[in-house]
């Protein structure tokens, strides 16, 4: 799908020009934070024209050298366009999501931290497992980006894996490449307890939340509900013998979190109201997500969490992730956190979309 530049180029040059008349004027001056502010964004105008321009030319090289090999006969002639063919794509694969990023409104909450839940679905203890992986990918993947993931709840198997796992991702833009990992992640693998050695199918959700500050979400005293009782661990032991785990339920709603990670109760119920909040506020954005791509008839989103969208086939050392039909080997290092180009993929594929 080719992205149309030109008139959003048109109307930068349009907005730098204003800009370059309205800093000629002695008067601004006067002024220094507005001065400063005008001079730092046609100082971006400035960047982001120019690579424009170069994406462009870029673009017009690319075709040309294209033709030049459809008619060409000489040998040394095609291998001199073919290097610099090579060289060119590789230019236009860094430049263009750069500058879509620029001309792209930027989402007001890709700055946030992320709340991430992570359920088993079917599967039974396949499942759970499948679950624990996708919470070590995830930790893997936020400790390269040198974020830090924090514990806020979990539910063990009996196997070892998870029934369910609430954790929070606290880092620089976390949210901005976290959201797309919303849905149902399918595994297909051969079980450690399966003899026969026949691939069985399992699945998880996994809910991206964007961190909640008091002031998105009004949350009234008399509509939570608060439950105190006692850390539990795997296998049913206590954790400590105070009764400082927390669950708090929300009426109106329903919805339910537990929190029972810190020793302290009023830590557990910090934690359980910042999870309750941005629950809240993730349900108020996929309403309006899935209102905006039944206008836009979109087809990728990242809003209907019972969505297929992905499979990690252990026999074929394959993950594919259904919405941009794309696939990636090396499940293995997939596994230990290297998502970052199924990330990039996603995040390119949707920014072309919009």
């Amino acid at each position: 799908m080719e992205v149309q530049y030109d008139e959003v180029l048109k109307n930068f040059k349009t907005e730098y020009e204003k800009l370059t008349v309205e800093l000629s004027n002695p008067e601004i001056f006067s002024d220094i934070q507005r001065t400063q502010k005008l001079m730092k964004k046609q100082k971006k105008l400035t960047e982001t024209i120019k690579k424009m321009e170069r994406l462009a030319k870029v673009k017009t090289e690319i075709r040309e050298n294209e033709e030049i090999l459809k008619t060409e006969k000489d040998n040394d002639l095609i291998k001199m366009t073919e290097d610099e063919l090579k060289k060119l794509q590789k230019e236009l694969n860094k430049l263009e999501p750069e500058v879509t990023d620029e001309i792209n409104p930027p989402d007001p909450r890709d700055s946030r931290d992320t709340i991430v839940e992570i359920r088993a679905g079917t599967g039974g203890e396949e499942a759970a497992l499948f679950a624990a992986d996708l919470f070590r990918m995830y930790t893997k993947y936020a400790e390269k980006n040198g974020w830090q993931p924090i514990l806020i709840d979990s539910s063990a198997s009996a196997s070892g894996g998870f029934k369910d796992v609430t954790f929070e991702i606290n880092g620089e833009n976390v949210y901005r490449y976290m959201k797309y990992e919303s849905g149902v992640h399918r595994v297909q693998r051969i079980p450690t307890t399966e003899k026969a050695g026949r691939i069985h199918t399992s699945t998880a959700s996994v809910a991206v939340l964007p961190h909640a500050e008091e002031a998105d979400v009004v949350i009234r005293p008399q509509d939570l509900k608060f439950d105190v009782f006692r850390s539990g661990g795997p296998g049913g032991q206590n954790v400590n013998k105070t009764e400082s785990a927390i669950r708090v339920t929300h009426l109106p709603t329903g919805l339910v979190v537990k929190c029972q990670d810190e020793k302290s109760q009023h830590k557990n119920k910090e934690k359980a109201l910042n999870v309750l909040r941005s629950r809240l506020l993730a349900a108020e954005i996929e309403k309006k997500e899935i209102e905006d791509r039944a206008m836009r008839k979109e087809q990728i989103g990242t809003a209907d969490r019972s969505e297929k969208i992905r499979t990690y086939n252990f026999a074929q050392n394959r993950v594919t992730d259904h919405r941009i039909k794309q696939s990636w080997q090396d499940l293995d290092k997939i596994l230990e956190g290297h998502i970052e180009n199924i990330v990039d993929a996603l995040r390119k594929e949707l920014e072309k979309k919009k």
